[in-house]
């Protein structure tokens, strides 16, 4: 029975309205709101164990006290400089409030707890709380103090009372979802571990909560993530539910396509075009996701993937992010699948007029057999007239709302087969987090004849050595990429950004012939620069990252990327894997801005030491978390309370078990436990 905020002292209209920005609207909402973090005030931390992004209790006397004049209007700030003994730090105040100053004298002994930053003048804690003790004072009890994800108006002090009310009602529902056989054996129920996870007891222990290996909260971990496990699993049974056609492997077109290839495919790419067909025999939905590092050769797998339906008279979807990169597919689909009879249609939401509709109507008509495009695909007036395979390539970069519509658009009482393929090298821990619901399969191998790539970082300050590099590439009768990103990401700015590199460059190299390419020209314009390019009519590319997938060029051998610093380990190295496509040496400058940050001093490093993809990406995931390597529009699916993806990987493999037993032999439960969890998620039939 759900037991409203409003009946707990304190909550009216307005407090309720703010819980409800939080997704609090009963008390046992407010249960399993869980604390992002504690702060730790019965120890003293010396100044010289301090960390950057740590909250904690500092004690010293006062050194100095310096007022700072703001901007007329404002107030004035103050530095207070005081010391351990060992080391110094300086306390900010923004707003000196009533009595601050006197509390700020010379000599005296401050207690002041906040959150450490690095400021100009070395670290600091901005507006700490603070107090005036003297020599010996007592500490306060041992114990941690929750700090919540809250919302402005909402104070921590207020938050934490509301839990306090509840926390001990017996009248709030807290069933045991998880079968009793596979509750953690540590002792702890739903009701202790809640308890002891909002309100630690005085023995607790410190540095096992503060790490989040205390045994409360890996009762609450594993249960948070068989409920995310369960939605993944829930969601494949109902992507599954209508059949897809069974096809038998292709006799005419794969021989065909192989036999005018100038290579042969490697064993890995063999190895997953099998995993491929076999999936493709089965009546009900393939579900595959394709990982390959930068050139590993996924278009030539989804193109024999495509070659099973087509033969067997169904139509096949390619959809790309980009209009570059869908236009390089349909380029070499074109190149691969016209000679074979294969009509092929080209979607783009830049389309407009008489092109679109004749492209629309020869998709519904089946008079084109291959369709390309971009989310253009995903609209109502794409109706097709005999889908069988869906490929989506970098999807990442799609919502699982889009492919979840792509399964409308099979044929009558059918669902189309789905490929969905990603030059991002993902690591296992984020496939099962957020892919869970595909089976996977990696092209671990890239064809012969690629040349390593070397990378090297230099500082803007030798740009002119950069230049001079450029230079004496291109007169060798190699090409070039220079690579321009902002801060922002602007596709106005970036394209600006790229607009006067381009101008400078023309005029300091005007013995090179220099292209343009930028998200802001028109489509026609981009393929002309490119072909151009890959046709060794120009030397050196001026481009925004929209070259960072799909883009082929071997003669290419020199990378610049400018503020690198800026940009994620992984799509560096998407950038990077431009060059290296043919048998010369190829080299990857990183350019940066100085200072480097440590962070940036170690993204770049790794990118120095590796050119393996998924090394990369554990990196990227280490660093810089999920959304560096996913996008906002993947990571916004994982919204865990307590669980983080790197520290809890090692109990991903059991939970999706459970996961997988209780939506079989507790169907029930299941929902419930996906209702506790994730009470926003999109809920799937299985009927």
């Amino acid at each position: 029975m759900s037991i409203s905020v409003q009946t707990l002292s304190g909550v009216g209209d307005q407090v309720a309205q703010l819980l409800a920005r939080l997704s609090i609207h009963d008390v046992s909402d407010l249960l399993f709101h869980l604390p992002r973090g504690y702060e730790d005030r019965s120890r003293i931390v010396a100044m010289s164990e301090l960390k950057v992004g740590q909250s904690a209790l500092i004690e010293g006397v006062v050194q100095s006290v310096e007022p700072l004049s703001a901007a007329r209007g404002s107030r004035t700030s103050l530095l207070v400089q005081i010391s351990d003994g060992e080391r110094r730090m300086t306390l900010r105040f923004f707003q000196v409030y009533p009595g601050l100053k006197e509390k700020m004298q010379v000599g005296r002994l401050l207690r002041a707890f906040g959150e450490v930053r690095m400021g100009a003048r070395g670290l600091e804690i901005s507006h700490p709380d603070i107090q005036v003790v003297s020599v010996g004072a007592p500490l306060p009890p041992s114990r941690l103090t929750a700090i919540y994800p809250t919302t402005e108006g909402l104070s921590q002090t207020k938050l934490r009372s509301l839990v306090d009310q509840v926390i001990n009602k017996s009248q709030v529902e807290l069933t045991e979802l998880l079968p009793v056989s596979v509750i953690p054996h540590n002792g702890y129920s739903l009701r202790q571990a809640l308890r002891e996870v909002h309100q630690p007891a005085n023995v607790a222990d410190t540095e096992a909560l503060m790490s989040y290996r205390h045994p409360a909260q890996i009762r609450l971990i594993f249960e948070e993530l068989v409920a995310h496990q369960a939605s993944l699993l829930s969601r494949r049974y109902y992507m599954q539910i209508k059949p897809a056609p069974g096809v038998a492997q292709s006799q005419i077109l794969a021989p065909q396509l192989l036999a005018q290839l100038p290579f042969k495919p490697t064993r890995a790419q063999i190895r997953v075009s099998d995993e491929i067909r076999q999936d493709l025999q089965q009546s009900k939905p393939m579900l595959r996701l394709v990982q390959g590092d930068v050139g590993s050769g996924k278009t030539l797998v989804a193109a024999l993937a495509a070659c099973h339906l087509l033969e067997a008279g169904w139509q096949v979807a390619l959809v790309a992010p980009t209009e570059i990169l869908a236009e390089q597919h349909f380029i070499n689909f074109s190149h691969w699948f016209e000679p074979l009879g294969i009509q092929i249609a080209w979607l783009a939401g830049k389309q407009k007029g008489k092109a679109r509709l004749i492209a629309e109507a020869d998709v519904a008509t089946g008079a084109a057999q291959l369709v390309i495009g971009t989310h253009a695909l995903f609209q109502d007036s794409v109706q097709f007239y005999k889908l069988g395979l869906v490929i989506i390539d970098e999807q990442h970069r799609f919502g699982v709302d889009q492919r979840l519509a792509l399964r409308e658009k099979g044929a009558a009482g059918m669902s189309p087969h789905q490929l969905v393929m990603t030059a991002t090298p993902i690591p296992r821990t984020l496939t099962m987090s957020v892919y869970g619901d595909l089976d996977t399969s990696v092209i671990d191998e890239l064809p012969p004849g690629r040349t390593s790539i070397t990378t090297v970082a230099v500082p803007f300050e030798r740009r002119e050595e950069v230049i001079a590099r450029i230079s004496a590439n291109c007169g060798q009768g190699k090409q070039a990429y220079w690579v321009c990103t902002l801060v922002e990401e602007s596709e106005t700015l970036d394209a600006k950004a790229a607009e006067a590199t381009y101008e400078e460059l023309s005029t300091r190299l005007p013995h090179l012939k220099i292209g343009l390419v930028h998200g802001r020209m028109k489509s026609d314009e981009k393929q002309q620069v490119m072909q151009a390019f890959k046709k060794n009519e120009l030397h050196l590319l001026i481009a925004t990252t929209v070259i960072e997938v799909g883009v082929d060029v071997p003669n290419a051998s020199l990378m610049i990327i400018e503020n690198a610093e800026r940009l994620g380990l992984s799509q560096l190295h998407q950038l990077r894997g431009r060059v290296g496509r043919g048998s010369t040496a190829s080299f990857c400058v990183l350019m940066y801005k100085s200072p480097l940050s440590e962070n940036g001093v170690e993204r770049l490093s790794t990118l120095r030491n590796s050119t393996d993809g998924f090394v990369i990406a554990e990196k990227d995931l280490e660093l810089r978390g999920p959304g560096e390597i996913l996008g906002t529009r993947q990571t916004g699916l994982l919204g865990f309370r307590l669980v983080q993806l790197q520290r809890d990987q090692h109990l991903l493999p059991e939970a999706q078990k459970i996961a997988a037993k209780m939506l079989k032999h507790h169907p029930i439960e299941s929902e419930k436990l996906m209702t506790r969890w994730l009470p926003s998620a999109p809920r799937y039939a299985r009927v």
